[in-house]
């Protein structure tokens, strides 16, 4: 990553900063999606917090930390679109994924795992929008919690209340849907 950083602020290394974007922008796109419920609109943010990056490249050592700052960028983005646009609200209906499945060679065991796939989801986007929007940074982005307390203007403890709260619900889901208090350790894979 340093590397990258140095190729893209000394040299303006175009392919170094496509990498670079490669590696960050899914997270980010997802970041964005939760708040904006549609594909382009959270590309069309992203894009503009790479955009302003690249703009500024000879500055990237004076940001202590870079991931932070482009989650910040993005909430910034979002705040901007939502007070540009007070009325509008779009869903993508395109941005609906299928649960990826598990091929086992026993047909019942590839039900078992897409069902508690499918809960596992709809356990998550049943929590509630702060409460799933710090699961997902943490747990589907691997942000530390300070980051996480960083980006979203929360004390850490907050964060770690956040997590915990949306851990015991979807250990409850797991446990309805197995019946095995110990199923709930599937949550450390995600």
């Amino acid at each position: 990553m340093e590397d990258l950083l140095r190729r893209i602020q000394y040299e303006g290394d175009q392919a170094a900063f496509r990498e670079f974007y490669l590696s960050q922008a899914p997270q980010l796109l997802n970041f964005a999606f939760v708040y904006i419920k549609s594909k382009f609109i959270a590309e069309e943010v992203v894009n503009d917090v790479f955009m302003n990056l690249w703009r500024s490249r000879q500055r990237i050592h004076e940001i202590a930390n870079l991931r932070v700052y482009l989650y910040v960028g993005v909430r910034n983005g979002i705040s901007s679109y939502f007070s540009r646009n007070k009325d509008w609200q779009h869903v993508d209906i395109d941005t609906v994924s299928e649960a990826s499945l598990d091929f086992t060679a026993d047909p019942e065991q590839q039900l078992i795992t897409a069902e508690l796939r499918q809960r596992i989801e709809g356990a998550v986007a049943a929590l509630p929008p702060k409460c799933r929007i710090i699961f997902k940074m943490v747990k589907e982005d691997g942000l530390k919690y300070r980051e996480v307390a960083e980006i979203l203007n929360l004390s850490v403890k907050t964060v770690e209340n956040q997590l915990t709260i949306a851990i015991r619900k979807i250990s409850a889901e797991i446990f309805l849907c197995t019946g095995d208090p110990r199923k709930t350790g599937y949550l450390s894979k995600l």
